[in-house]
């Protein structure tokens, strides 16, 4: 195992970020921690990065004690944190450069590794960080996160606030990554990116709701799926949230995922419901969970 997690738990005062996390990811695998802000998913990462160290519990990444080996984890992993935290007074080159330094290496020494990536920066690389697009500057950390050539590789929701082209293209290269034997994990808000990992934790308010893979996860959804549509959406979820039969309601794109406690849900009935409340255009029909459903229906 690449990374070993033993009842972990962190405290801020009266918060209790985690509680009693444990899991482990496998050596070469890509594995996601899923969740909303605040669930508790950096503070792991600082724990497991030897940033923070926890009230309670052990972790070992690349088979090192995150407490007593602290040293070796340093020299072992890359950390591309949340926030841009690269020199943004110095240019592309200038930064890879200083990190290359810092860990004893050249740019040279492990090219290969960051090729696919720093090619497309290349061309801006006399340009000063802090002046390149979000996107560019997610490829110049992954490049300064990897030109060490680490065994495990942390990404703290690496593509919050950046385009959607632009997160395609970074997920496509974490896939190259791990082809090349690297070990990631990877942190994200964004439920449709948990489909591309291997395996995936569900987190929440510092704790585990489930680890498995995403179609394992999705499989294990025990309720019938509604997408329901109609010509005024707030009115729909207020009156969807009303109905004494209704289990979960939430808006899902242009439709409202509804799902009913009773064995013989009827959608008729449902319809008519909808229509004594002043609705028109109705629509209810049968879809697929997915692993925001999954998420919702486990938070509740």
């Amino acid at each position: 195992m690449s990374i070993i997690i033993s009842n972990i738990s962190k405290s801020y005062k009266k918060v209790n970020a985690l509680k009693n996390i444990s899991f482990d990811v496998k050596s070469g695998e890509l594995f996601g921690l899923i969740g909303p802000d605040g669930a508790g998913k950096t503070t792991l990462f600082r724990i497991l990065t030897t940033l923070l160290i926890a009230n309670e519990g052990s972790a070992k990444v690349a088979d090192f004690d995150v407490v007593s080996e602290y040293k070796s984890i340093r020299k072992s992993v890359g950390y591309m944190p949340g926030k841009f935290s690269l020199y943004q007074d110095l240019t592309v080159e200038e930064n890879l450069e200083f990190f290359a330094t810092i860990f004893g290496t050249t740019i040279d020494e492990n090219y290969d590794l960051i090729k696919d990536i720093y090619v497309q920066i290349e061309p801006f690389k006399n340009r000063r960080a802090g002046k390149l697009s979000g996107g560019m500057k997610q490829k110049l950390a992954l490049c300064c996160a990897l030109i060490h050539k680490p065994k495990v590789l942390f990404l703290d929701e690496p593509t919050t606030g950046v385009d959607p082209v632009s997160r395609k293209e970074f997920w496509e290269m974490l896939k190259r990554l791990q082809q090349k034997g690297i070990t990631i994990l990877v942190s994200t808000p964004y439920m449709d990116e948990a489909a591309l990992c291997d395996r995936i934790a569900l987190i929440q308010d510092g704790e585990i709701l489930e680890i498995d893979t995403p179609q394992a996860i999705v499989k294990h959804y025990p309720k019938q799926i509604y997408n329901v549509k109609a010509n005024k959406m707030y009115q729909l979820i207020n009156a969807l949230n009303d109905y004494k039969y209704n289990h979960s309601v939430y808006p899902f794109g242009e439709f409202v995922h509804y799902t009913d406690s009773r064995m013989d849900f009827n959608s008729k009935d449902l319809e008519v419901y909808l229509e004594s409340k002043n609705l028109s255009s109705i629509e209810i029909e049968e879809t697929k969970p997915t692993i925001e459903d999954t998420f919702m229906e486990l938070a509740k």
